[in-house]
């Protein structure tokens, strides 16, 4: 009851929105969150933008800036579709096309596309990344690329499925693909700032200055044990998270050996002294450029950015990546599991659609795309959402700090979605 007391909802939504308040409000009073931002556009117009904090944390605000983790994967994604925008790159090409030293150690046949589909075979590397090495003036000196121009090509999964999730180096690489293909020689969190975030005046930004790291709202892992003792809890009872402990532990039972029998645990960790995940509260990370896992955004800035590319690359009368180029970004989708356990769809951009499923989809199909078909986009550790709908046109963000892990494919994000989706529907007849 202290929770409920204390937990203030800010903002507002939209008329015919007003059940996605409802939900966000419900969920906040009774769920294990933190602070949080939710944000959502309809055909160019802002129709939902909540936030809150369960702890009435005043330093919170709807400007506050949270590492949104995978999420920032389709804000690389965005940054390769500019260069082919602009005709200096092409998904088919090889990288070592752009990048000559790439090609070491058998890496010349690996393609863009590869790459974007997380199927070029260097979800590791043998050596973890100094976090000095990360910043944009030592990304420049080839810090990170003269590591990526050793590794070697690992493709460990069965069946011949090249498919495993690059977690973290595929930001890395694409940096290091983007930095040698634009023009002026800029990282991706230069071109973030330059192009996107400040002329749609969007905060999401990939590499904080100094100064922004005052807004930054810290992240916090719930623990695994308070997750599978609330699994236990019935929802009318007060569960504090979305799932059941026999939920949990089917999805636990179908991981864990893809897990114990996986290439990763051969392998140093990503980032030198990383031991878990408060390791990205740290400012020295924040302040470095790993694309794919430390961008700090918010739900408000990721939204506006969803808008423009639901609304095929323009936003409020200015187009930001050509007609052709977005057509380009969602183009030929190929399911495949990643990983051997989780049935995704990339594009050869990089950004995952999320489909209708079929009567004989699987558990894990079914929960990963039913209540966001039709958006693209991705999500990240713990719960962020950052996705697009281009046929209703919506752009959807969501933002939290508690970061809720078994929660796998961030379902509770996903109600916030499935309740736009019925608005719309609704408003729409």
């Amino acid at each position: 009851m202290r929770k409920r007391a204390r937990c203030t909802i800010r903002g507002t939504v939209a008329d015919g929105f007003e059940a996605v308040r409802q939900l966000y409000t419900h969920n906040m009073r009774t769920l294990a969150e933190g602070n949080t931002q939710l944000c959502i556009y309809y055909r160019g117009e802002k129709v939902v933008d909540l936030w809150a904090s369960a702890s009435d944390d005043s330093a919170f605000t709807p400007d506050s800036l949270v590492n949104v983790f995978s999420s920032g994967k389709s804000l690389e994604a965005l940054a390769i579709a500019s260069l082919v925008d602009k005709g200096l790159l092409r998904y088919d090409a090889k990288i070592a096309e752009y990048w000559p030293e790439f090609a070491a150690n058998d890496k010349q046949g690996l393609s863009v596309a590869d790459l974007m589909r997380h199927e070029g075979g260097l979800a590791n590397f043998d050596v973890s990344i100094d976090t000095e090495d990360l910043l944009p003036e030592n990304i420049k000196q080839n810090r990170v690329g003269r590591i990526i121009e050793r590794q070697l090509l690992r493709f460990g999964l069965a069946n011949g499925n090249k498919r495993e999730y690059h977690a973290i180096t595929r930001g890395w690489i694409v940096n290091e693909l983007f930095r040698r293909v634009d023009p002026a020689g800029r990282t991706v969190g230069e071109y973030l700032r330059e192009e996107i975030s400040g002329p749609l005046q969007a905060d999401a930004y990939i590499g904080l200055k100094r100064e922004e790291l005052a807004r930054v709202s810290p992240i916090k892992t719930l623990g695994f044990g308070f997750q599978l003792l609330q699994s236990l809890i019935p929802r009318r009872f007060g569960r504090k998270i979305v799932h059941n402990i026999f939920q949990i532990l089917g999805r636990l039972l179908r991981i864990l050996p893809a897990i114990r029998g996986g290439r990763s645990q051969r392998f140093p960790p990503p980032y030198k002294g990383m031991k878990d995940i408060d390791f990205f509260n740290a400012a020295d990370v924040a302040m470095g450029e790993t694309p794919s896992a430390n961008a700090n955004c918010s739900a408000r800035g990721l939204a506006k950015i969803a808008a423009m590319l639901a609304g095929g690359g323009s936003f409020a009368g200015t187009r930001y990546l050509g007609a052709q180029a977005w057509q380009d970004l969602h183009a030929d989708p190929v399911k495949e599991m990643m990983g051997g356990i989780m049935p995704t769809e990339f594009t050869q951009g990089g950004v995952a659609r999320f489909s209708a499923c079929t009567r004989d989809a699987t558990r894990f199909e079914r929960d990963f795309n039913v209540g966001r078909e039709g958006f693209y986009g991705w999500m990240g550790l713990g719960g962020s959402i950052f996705q697009w709908h281009p046929q209703r046109q919506i752009g959807f963000a969501f933002v939290p700090t508690s970061l809720h892990v078994l929660d796998l494919f961030n379902e509770r994000g996903k109600q916030y979605q499935a309740a736009a989706l019925r608005c719309i529907e609704r408003l729409e007849g």
